[in-house]
């Protein structure tokens, strides 16, 4: 078994069956780390608990609705406005974020009074919002709080509100991962059948595993309207609550995220006989035959393939630009959980970077099979690593550029790797035609900006000097160019220029420690 073992994880012997090399010639059977396993003592993981993955990933997207944490502040804080869930109601559940404050006296003689108050006042000071989703925690299930009771309690009093519960405990589940299936299940028992939609298409979809990151599912949703498609919910990017509550009546159900949401497109189709169909929205190719799937199972796939020639004609000769600037640029693919396999081959195909390593925080195997299967040889795969292994992963593998969350990426900055959110974006949405060349847009700008080659000076040692220009404009002027550029001059036509920060980076890796000397000034 080819699995690889961290210097800094000797002492944690576990950690050496969950990373692997993908090796020539290799099965995933020879290369398939150990995953979603109970948190070792002492790795000090980063990943998520299932309280995060149950409000964090897939509730707090829901546009009208107030979302209520049964616990202790710091848990809602935690998993409010780090993602941008974008929505049409002017952002409301991104802007506020509501706990019940449990304290010490509460864990002794209970919160729930403390939460049916909480719930009301919720209420009120936003009249406008009738809806609420109640999450638990770890705190408040551990004392026994019957909050689906409390819940009954305030409907029965404000017959013109409804509350969905969640008991979404943070030890719920081994990650992130427990909390998706808990609250795919219990959205489904508690509230779909319970309203009955305008069906105006005869073509109607259930969106689902769509979280509207930056406009995602505004991208997508424009597709399927040109192809003449309803969208009758979108679980959960931008989707109102009654919305969702009628997903029992759309003709199919179309999967993004099969991380976060296969568990209520199976329930669908067992309870309701809505069949399921799996899309990417990701990259040219694997878009385009996402459309044709979806239009194959309604009859229509002319209106597919005319959206696809008219996209493609329009964005392929940028995407191409991109390509040809990015080859063999070495890129470590760290993710959450279905971007592992989503991007994995297809920004090689299609952007010619090098997947040099791609890992999970809280995918099941399922994810590290499909990643591995799609990532070149040689590719170290890792389940959940700490900080510690990142790091060590990131001196030896000598990565362009990282995508991945905000706390590994501010890690990576630190020894001068530039980093894309994956899980947010930079700049997005990445999603559609125009969406992938935003994206090849930002891995140029990471690997490229003349900006980030500053991080290579080293200048704890220097002196005020009154007689010469700044060490930046010397900077620009060691690598002929003009010290006149600005954020708005076009790089492009300094791509050649920029070679060196490759090097200068490959350089830099290996001199730490000590840290990278400063450059000289003439």
């Amino acid at each position: 078994m080819p699995y690889h073992e961290f210097e800094c994880s000797k002492c944690i012997p576990e950690r050496k069956k969950h990373a692997v090399v993908k090796g020539p010639g290799e099965t995933l059977a020879d290369a398939l780390p150990l995953g979603y396993l109970n948190t070792i003592p002492g790795t000090i993981s980063e990943r998520g608990c299932a309280y995060c993955g149950a409000k964090h990933v897939i509730g707090t997207p829901m546009k009208d609705v107030i979302h209520m944490s049964h616990g202790p502040v710091g848990c809602t804080y935690d998993t409010w406005q780090t993602k941008r869930y974008i929505s049409d109601n002017d952002n409301f559940q991104l802007k506020y974020t509501y706990a019940t404050d449990m304290k010490e006296k509460h864990i002794v003689f209970g919160a729930e009074k403390l939460l049916k108050q909480n719930i009301i006042e919720a209420f009120k000071a936003f009249p406008n919002i009738k809806r609420m989703t109640l999450y638990q925690t770890c705190a408040s299930a551990l004392i026994g709080d019957d909050i689906n009771a409390i819940a009954d309690e305030v409907m029965e009093e404000l017959p013109d509100v409804d509350i969905f519960v969640c008991n979404s405990p943070g030890f719920g589940g081994p990650s992130q991962s427990g909390g998706h299936h808990k609250i795919n299940i219990a959205w489904i028992n508690q509230k779909v059948g319970n309203v009955e939609p305008k069906i105006t298409s005869d073509y109607v979809i259930n969106y689902v595993g769509e979280y509207n990151i930056q406009g995602d599912q505004e991208v997508m949703v424009d597709y399927f309207k040109r192809m003449g498609i309803q969208v009758l919910s979108t679980f959960t990017g931008n989707g109102s609550y009654d919305d969702l509550r009628a997903m029992h009546r759309a003709h199919l159900n179309v999967l993004e995220c099969a991380r976060s949401a296969e568990y209520i497109c199976n329930e669908l189709r067992q309870r309701y006989g809505t069949p399921r169909l799996d899309i990417d929205g990701f990259g040219f190719e694997p878009l385009s035959a996402s459309l044709r799937k979806v239009a194959m199972f309604f009859g229509i796939e002319e209106r597919a393939e005319a959206i696809i020639a008219e996209e493609t004609a329009r964005w392929k000769p940028e995407l191409d630009w991109y390509k040809e600037r990015l080859k063999g640029k070495r890129v470590c693919l760290w993710p959450g959980g279905s971007k592992l396999w989503h991007w994995a081959h297809v920004i090689h195909a299609e952007m010619g970077v090098d997947v040099v390593s791609v890992y999970t925080k809280f995918g099941h195997q399922g994810d590290m099979e499909k990643g591995i299967a799609r990532c070149e040889e040689g590719a170290l795969a890792i389940d959940d690593p700490n900080e510690l292994e990142g790091l060590e992963a990131m001196y030896n593998l000598k990565p362009d550029v990282i995508f991945t969350g905000k706390r590994p990426g501010e890690v990576a900055k630190k020894i001068r790797v530039p980093y894309l959110n994956a899980h947010a974006y930079h700049n997005g949405p990445y999603k559609g035609f125009e969406g992938w060349v935003r994206f090849a847009r930002d891995i140029y700008n990471a690997i490229y900006s003349p900006i980030h080659k500053l991080a290579y000076l080293d200048i704890s040692k220097d002196e005020i000097a009154t007689d010469k220009g700044f060490e930046t404009r010397q900077m620009l002027s060691d690598t002929n160019l003009s010290p006149e550029i600005t954020a708005s001059t076009d790089l492009r036509q300094y791509t050649g220029k920029f070679d060196s920060v490759s090097d200068l980076r490959s350089k830099t890796y290996s001199s730490f420690p000590p840290a990278q000397p400063k450059l000289s000034v003439v």
